[in-house]
């Protein structure tokens, strides 16, 4: 091999190893985004059920303007707000704010609704956990 075709290899390598390097970092990080034993108001959860249990993860649309229906849980639930904003608001005038990346731990057994009053859709990832038997959500009469 001669000097000209030994640099281009030269080079070539030393241009590939400079713009494709690998990422070694392999540390995990958890990060608690809630933890308690209340809803967002304050109210204590209740107990869980007795019976076969049942776990429901339900993934939100909420377009700009929408208005959830007035409506209660029957077992306790949290989700994430993955993007926009969302305000929910309970019976009693209680509310709460929440922007992409907030956690909430819903209310049960209290009315409640959320309203979208941002100018995006958002979007909330929400895990319920109950039984067989009971329905996640009732609406209002």
């Amino acid at each position: 091999m001669d000097n000209k075709n030994l640099f281009v290899l030269f080079s070539f390598f030393v241009l590939f190893s400079c713009n494709n390097k690998v990422e070694t970092n392999t540390e995990i990080i958890m990060v608690k985004l809630a933890e308690s034993t209340q809803s967002w108001n304050g109210d204590t959860l209740p107990n869980y059920p007795e019976g076969q249990p049942k776990v429901t993860i339900l993934k939100a649309s909420i377009p700009p303007k929408a208005k959830l229906e007035m409506h209660e849980h029957l077992v306790i639930n949290a989700g994430l707000l993955l993007k926009g904003e969302l305000t929910v608001v309970d019976e009693f005038g209680n509310r709460l704010e929440l922007k992409a990346g907030d956690p909430i731990i819903e209310l049960v057994n209290t009315f409640h609704y959320g309203v979208n009053e941002g100018k995006e859709t958002a979007e909330i990832v929400v895990f319920y956990a109950g039984d067989i038997a009971t329905p996640i959500t009732q609406i209002k009469e």
